[in-house]
């Protein structure tokens, strides 16, 4: 699929141009880079997405709590039946 027709991809750009600098000061925790870059090498294309769900997960739980503490409205989030606990 073109990256310009999938909406995700178009999405994901956006924030990738409004957030690129403030993010790329953050640092990584050590070993992390060279893991990924190691799992791209390797094309382990399950791990990565794996990572991916789990980063989506924790953002998801974050901003629903986000939204509870300030009395707003909260945010539909759909949970995993088979919920990961750090």
């Amino acid at each position: 699929m073109d990256p310009m027709t999938n909406p995700y991809a178009e999405w994901f750009e956006q924030l990738r141009t409004e957030y690129n600098e403030q993010l790329g000061a953050m640092p990584l925790p050590e070993g992390l880079p060279e893991h990924l870059r190691q799992l791209i090498q390797n094309h382990d294309e399950e791990a990565i997405q794996f990572m991916i769900k789990l980063a989506w997960q924790f953002g998801a739980q974050v901003g629903y709590a986000a939204g509870s503490r300030e009395g707003g409205e909260q945010p539909a989030v759909v949970r995993p039946s088979n919920r990961v606990q750090a």
